[in-house]
């Protein structure tokens, strides 16, 4: 589903990716691992077109969109979960779910399957987003990611200060949408346990290369835990 090929990005004079290249495939979950400033949200900034690719190929369901506009990308079929969440607070969560519609048809109904996986949106439709929960808020956040149906999803660090009982019903939902099939997930973490759970390949980068990668289930035996804490 998305095929990254040598793809390379600086910062003024800082070489940040260093010809990274790796393949999403549809029904699994790709994880990719590593500690701050290493590169990962670069990488995310440079597959949704926010920051352009000084180099390398990005290709998402056989098409080329390296020089793609981020909305051209949205409307390919790529959601983004940015770091942080990045909701409208001042709007509704109805408001917020329906901006994730903004590619469809009007009049196009959210989609009841977001509410079966985060109840709570539903008994909140009428308050603004800002008055949620951070927890909440990443619920909201990955409900307009997935409001229009993507063929890819991107999540940027979801667990990064959630508490507990809300990174379970996330892990629940991002498990149920790699089984169901239709769906590429690209997931960056930090929380070692929570992407080694989720992960059927992982990815691990250290100063804008990866370094190492593999089978989820084997992340133990590959000893990518220690190679984070180092």
């Amino acid at each position: 589903m998305l095929n990254v090929e040598n793809l390379n990005q600086y910062y003024g004079g800082s070489h940040i990716l260093r010809d990274v290249g790796f393949e999403a495939g549809k029904g699994q979950v790709t994880t990719l691992l590593g500690r701050n400033g290493v590169g990962k949200t670069t990488l995310l900034k440079c597959l949704m077109g926010l920051l352009p690719a000084r180099s390398g190929s990005i290709r998402f369901d056989g098409q080329d969109i390296t020089a793609a506009p981020s909305h051209a990308r949205v409307k390919a079929g790529i959601g983004y979960v940015p770091q942080g969440r990045e909701i409208f607070p001042r709007l509704t969560v109805e408001e917020n779910l329906r901006m994730g519609l903004a590619t469809r048809p009007a009049g196009t109904p959210i989609p009841e399957r977001i509410f079966e996986m985060f109840p709570v949106l539903k008994q909140m439709m009428k308050r603004r987003g800002g008055d949620l929960s951070g927890g909440q808020q990443q619920q909201l956040a990955i409900g307009r990611a997935l409001a229009f149906g993507p063929r890819l999803l991107i999540l940027d660090e979801p667990t990064e200060g959630i508490q507990p009982s809300i990174i379970k019903d996330i892990e629940r939902a991002i498990r149920v949408l790699a089984e169901e099939g239709s769906m590429a997930i690209l997931l960056v973490e930090q929380y070692y346990d929570f992407a080694r759970s989720l992960a059927d390949q992982y990815l691990l980068m250290e100063r804008g290369v990866i370094i190492k990668h593999g089978s989820g289930p084997d992340m133990e035996r590959d000893g990518v835990r220690e190679l984070l804490s180092v």
